[in-house]
């Protein structure tokens, strides 16, 4: 438990949920409430999951019935997995915004289509059938990770919320994930961040069939607020909590305005479909990990899409029916980090 279970003040607990993939882990948080405890994000529904709540509970001298309350800073599943497996356990309510939750039932809901839509966006886009399969076949294993799905209470940004003893305030995340949201507290000056910023590692920005047409502006304009707030402690959704939250947000930025000017030059030198430059990016290793390949397939969308819109590049359809970017300028404007 040592490795996993981390004490914070103000009686937190921070506990690392295994996932079966390369984040390693989910942060989960154990608020201490008047009754009961408040749970942050209860990780992906895996046997070794749930094994693991089984030891902490028992740690902390718990039963199940002590988790009164599961908030959730978004949908994705190894944020979201376990909440339905909670609320069976315990009779516990579970929060999360409107927006999150019909996102979480179009994944995962008995008539969901977001394998066809997915499938239909990709391949225009390039990617050949039997990757695209492979991508499928992971998405449908997710399903039995997110069961059962919770009978879900809803909040919203611009709302607060108590956790604790204290009331915190709900801070609108998109971007990352649509209906996401952080949490502030100015007397602590502490920020629940969930994946929105992430300390060594950088927040996946997804282009997602029949959403915004462009996340990563939206996901820059989000960092660009979120970098306002007096943030003392920062407790991420990956990796460990961390002080520098201001210095992190630029370092994020820079990230995009390097990629950006990357995928503009290269498209500079030839016009290229987004899986080909998907290859190029993250390297075509990546078609043995479906799971990952989904992210940087994804991700490398929503960088077209963004620089398309600002008129940095343009998008044409092949003979083949598929679509190609190619350069209307070699570099596109830096994002300031300042």
């Amino acid at each position: 438990m040592n490795e996993t279970i981390v004490e914070l003040t103000n009686g937190w607990v921070q506990v690392k949920v295994p996932l079966p993939f390369s984040l390693k882990w989910v942060n989960s948080y154990l608020v201490p409430e008047e009754e009961g405890y408040t749970l942050i994000d209860p990780g992906l529904g895996t046997e070794e999951a749930k094994t693991l709540w089984e030891g902490v509970l028992e740690w902390k001298g718990l039963d199940w019935s002590d988790i009164r309350r599961v908030v959730l800073t978004h949908q994705h599943p190894d944020h979201y997995g376990l909440a339905g497996y909670v609320q069976e356990m315990s009779g516990a309510s579970v929060w999360m915004t409107k927006r999150s939750h019909d996102y979480a039932l179009r994944l995962w809901g008995e008539d969901s289509r977001f394998p066809d839509d997915l499938r239909a966006l990709y391949m225009a886009h390039g990617m050949p059938e039997e990757v695209m399969d492979a991508i499928a076949d992971n998405l449908d294993g997710f399903v039995a990770l997110v069961s059962p799905q919770p009978v879900v209470q809803y909040m919203e940004p611009g709302e607060t919320i108590m956790l604790g003893d204290r009331r915190w305030e709900l801070i609108d995340a998109p971007g990352h994930a649509y209906g996401a949201v952080c949490f502030y507290q100015p007397a602590m000056k502490w920020m629940v961040c969930g994946d929105q910023v992430l300390p060594h590692i950088t927040p996946n920005v997804s282009a997602i069939p029949d959403e915004e047409r462009d996340p990563l502006a939206d996901f820059l304009r989000s960092l660009e607020q979120l970098k306002a707030y007096d943030v003392e402690f920062a407790l991420p959704g990956h990796r460990d909590p961390f002080a520098d939250f201001r210095g992190r947000i630029v370092e994020l930025q820079s990230h995009h305005a390097r990629r950006l000017n990357a995928m503009a030059g290269q498209l500079a030198e030839e016009p290229q479909t987004a899986f080909s430059l998907c290859e190029k990016l993250f390297g075509a290793r990546l078609r043995e990990n479906p799971h990952n390949l989904r992210f940087a397939m994804s991700e490398t969308l929503a960088h077209l899409y963004h620089l398309e819109l600002k008129g940095i590049i343009d998008s044409s359809k092949t003979e083949q029916g598929v679509y190609e970017f190619a350069a209307v300028k070699v570099t596109c404007p830096e994002i300031p980090a300042e």
